[in-house]
């Protein structure tokens, strides 16, 4: 199991939290997720984890996952 880690910009209030974890729970492959409001660090363990398919879930969530 992989486990990666990003950082969120834009989140503000618990309701941007669950938006994220949402949308990042669609990826294929992903079987748990942490986001922290505070730091905005999304943590994703699953198998196989696509990076591109993780930005592509954030932002459909509305936000930005940083370069």
């Amino acid at each position: 199991m992989d486990e990666k880690t990003y950082t969120v910009t834009g989140m503000t209030c618990a309701h941007c939290v669950l938006s994220v974890r949402e949308e990042v729970g669609e990826v294929a492959g992903v079987e748990a997720i942490d986001v922290d409001l505070a730091t905005g660090r999304l943590a994703v363990r699953g198998d196989g984890i696509d990076d591109g398919a993780i930005t592509e879930a954030v932002a459909e969530a509305g936000y930005e996952v940083e370069a």
